[in-house]
């Protein structure tokens, strides 16, 4: 939980800091979404393989592939959930944030 009697410029540096940070998450989610995409359709493909080959490499092979989907399922749902964490986390800096000096708080 932050203090209450933090300074602008300390509330500012944590600003920055989860900014940077949600900046980050959001472009590795981005990244993960695309890969997600692609491994989905592999596993599709690998899954439809398998079907009609009714082999057992061929069932492994779907079966790798579908791990490999369900791995990047999971890092998407855990960055997701950063992101929400980081976007509470802004929030409750940017409720703290005292008025800037020489605006008395009021506004323009």
């Amino acid at each position: 939980m932050i203090r209450p009697l933090l300074g602008r410029p300390l509330i500012e540096h944590r600003l920055r800091e989860v900014h940077d940070r949600l900046r980050r998450a959001r472009e590795e989610l981005a990244i993960i979404d695309e890969q997600l995409i692609s491994l989905e359709e592999t596993a599709e493909d690998a899954r439809i393989r398998s079907l009609v080959s009714e082999t057992p490499l061929a069932e492994r092979d779907w079966i790798e592939a579908q791990r490999h989907a369900d791995a990047a399922r999971r890092s998407k749902e855990t960055t997701v959930a950063l992101i929400g964490e980081l976007e509470k986390r802004r929030d409750e800096l940017l409720a703290r944030l005292p008025p800037a000096a020489g605006l008395g708080g009021k506004p323009f």
